[in-house]
This record gives C-alpha cells, structure tokens and sequence, in this order.
C-alpha cells in the first residue's frame, strides 16, 4: 500500500558524506522506489550538501535547508532550552509545518533530536535513534562548560525519550535503553541500511609488503577519538614490535588538528578532510577501532566491512550487528586481545580473506536496502493501524 511519508533528516542524504548519510541516501531512494509518496526534509551545513543532493534526487519532493542558528542572547537560550534544535531553521519549521497540516501517514524522524519537530504529533511519529549521548559519555570533562553541556544534553535526552511513543533503535542496546527511560514506549530494532553498490568489492585483495594498520572516522567524534588515542598510546607500540614492517594511517574529519603531537613519529601517517575514503580502505589491511565507549552502529565499520578491509574492533564497534569473533572479524575488550588479533591478522594473509568475506556476506544478509527498508514499513504499518 502506498503511504505519505513525512521524512526528516539531519544530514544530506548522499552515498558518502556524513556517518548518517548513507543510510539516508537508501532510506529516501528505496521507499520512492516502492512507491511510497515520500516529502523529504533536509537540514544542510552548506549551499554544496544541498546542490549534491538535489542532484542525485531531481524529481524528488525534496526540501533542502541551511543550518540557520538564530544570533545573539536569544539563540543562545533557545539552544540551551532545546539542544541541538538550532539544526533547524525557521524557514525548515515553517515548511515543515507547512507540509504536516496538509494529510500524511507517518513523520519519520531521523535522529533523536529532529523529536523537537514531532512533539506536536505524536501518534503518527517515529524517531529513528542513533546513538545516546549518555551512553557515550560526551562531554565528560572537569571543564565547567562541558559539565554545563553534559547535564543539558544528557537531561533534554530524557526527555525526549519520555515524550513520545515509538522508535526505531539501531541496536538492541539502545532499545533496552529507551525503554528503561520511558517504560511505554515502543522501540523497534532495526539496523541501518547499505547500498553495497557504491562499494566495489575486491576478490583478492593484494597482498603488501609493508601491511597497513588503520582508522578512519571524524576524530572530532568522542568515540572515534578515544579509539584513536587508545591506538596509539596503547596499542600500536606492541603491535610494531611484534609486526617491525606495519605501517599506521589515521585518516578523517579532524585527525591532525587532534593528532598533531604525534604526527613526527615514525610510519605514522596522517591525513585530515580527504575528500574520498575508498582509496585508504583499499589500501589497509587492518582496520583497528577500539573506542572506549560508543553506542549505535559503527559506520566506518560497516564501510570497512563492505569494502572488503579487515577489522579488529571490541563488542561496542559491531553494535547492531550479528558479528563473530573469528568469523567476521576480531573482536575483543582488552588491549591484549586487540594485539593479537590484530597481529595474526597481519601475518596471515589467508585469515584476512577470509574474514573479510564473510564480512562482506554478513553486510549483505543483515543490511540490504531490501532487508532493512522492508522492516521500517512494518513500522509505518503498525503506526498507520494504530491511528485506524
């Protein structure tokens, strides 16, 4: 059956961009695919997000806004009143609004903090939650602004949580954990989605004189910087010593303004803002992710995953996903365990090919468009048989 769905999304929805995009990108074409009558609404940094967006869907109903955050005392007490509200500008609320007087189905909100948008309209809405930053532990400094920040965050959260009925969790983790913060609600866990078409698979992966450990992220993000720092202060030292050819790369949004005191060491290699990733996947044979804490599913995981790059990660870096230790990658909680995995992975050229196959296969049978979009329009079924 053909639905109206109101779609909000806090990041353009572009094949490779931000740590959300993708899944946008999938979610807004496969439904449009299925026949659904979809209007998106789009919160954008700049004037370029929007033009690549409104090229890949031209003949989409498709609404592209600018992050507008309203000046001086004002704006700021209206961030402090609403965290992260500031995404959306009057000119998104008004269209949006606009929209939502007209019939509709289902208003999908994508990330917990596009709910300011939905308090309005509970019954017909879900919020898609991507990660808490309770769980995370942002903001945890002695520093009196982040405390500030912390107790803001962490309490608009809450409530967030508290007010409003269903959602869509990434993980069973964050379901629980909705559910523990509102008893009532319904959560639905479902992962994200990927479009394994914009990732070309290598059958054979060549093999490196000179083996490559690697991260990639944005190092502005706590998780993927308390992975990076536990890299290399705690983990890469052994790894070299028991590995003397290993080279290290750190690679994304922020990496030399966050690493620069290590940067003259030596086989570090650092590289900030690359406007492709594919190529340093490619040319790393281990991707190595431990982040101290992190909920939510780990995209560049996911990517690692799909463009056929080995991981070695903890429990936290496959949230969401049905991965095995030795199977689909190496997954451990103590420094010790990381070593050795990470180790053997890189002095077993055949142990990498197969884990990174299997990989590769657990993507595609968990993660599908078709896999992951058929389970949110079971979602948009419930809601619509619920306002029957």
């Amino acid at each position: 059956m053909t639905k109206k769905i109101v779609l909000v999304m806090t990041s353009p929805p572009i094949p490779f961009g931000k740590a959300d995009s993708h899944w946008y990108y999938v979610l807004l074409k496969e439904l449009v695919d299925r026949g659904h009558q979809v209007s998106a609404f789009v919160a954008c940094e700049t004037t370029e997000e929007i033009e690549q967006t409104q090229a890949l869907f031209p003949s989409y109903d498709l609404h592209c806004y600018l992050y507008r955050p309203p000046a001086g005392l004002r704006g700021k007490w209206q961030s402090f009143r609403r965290p992260f509200s500031y995404v959306f500008s009057s000119e998104f609320q008004q269209a949006l609004a606009e929209r939502l007087a007209a019939p509709y189905d289902v208003l999908h909100l994508e990330q917990l903090w596009s709910s300011w948008l939905g308090l309005c309209h509970p019954e017909k809405t879900v919020v898609t939650v991507h990660y808490l930053f309770s769980e995370d532990r942002a903001f945890e400094s002695s520093d009196w602004r982040a405390k500030i920040y912390k107790w803001r965050s962490y309490g608009a959260e809450r409530y967030l949580l508290r007010s409003l009925p269903r959602f869509i969790a990434l993980s069973d983790r964050l379901a629980n954990r909705i559910c523990e913060l509102h008893p009532g609600a319904i959560a639905h866990t479902i992962p994200l989605g990927f479009d394994l078409s914009h990732s070309p698979f290598s059958q054979i992966k060549p093999q490196q004189n000179r083996p490559v450990v690697g991260l990639i992220g944005n190092f502005g993000w706590m998780p993927t910087y308390s992975a990076a720092e536990r890299l290399l202060t705690r983990l890469w030292s052994e790894i070299k010593a028991q590995v003397p050819t290993a080279q290290l790369q750190l690679v994304g949004r922020s990496a030399r303004t966050r690493f620069a005191a290590f940067e003259n060491h030596s086989d570090l290699a650092i590289y900030q803002d690359v406007p492709d990733i594919a190529p340093y996947f490619r040319q790393m044979d281990v991707l190595l992710y431990a982040p101290t804490a992190g909920s939510g599913m780990k995209v560049k995981v996911m990517e690692s995953f799909a463009f056929g790059t080995s991981v070695v990660t903890t429990p936290e870096g496959v949230e969401g996903l049905p991965a095995k230790d030795g199977i689909h990658a190496g997954i451990a909680i103590d420094d010790r365990g990381l070593i050795e995995r990470t180790v053997a992975l890189l002095n077993d050229p055949t142990r990498r090919e197969t884990q990174r196959h299997n990989a590769r296969q657990l993507l595609e049978q968990v993660c599908s468009p078709t896999v992951t979009v058929t389970q949110v329009e079971q979602v948009y079924d419930a809601i619509i048989e619920a306002n029957s």
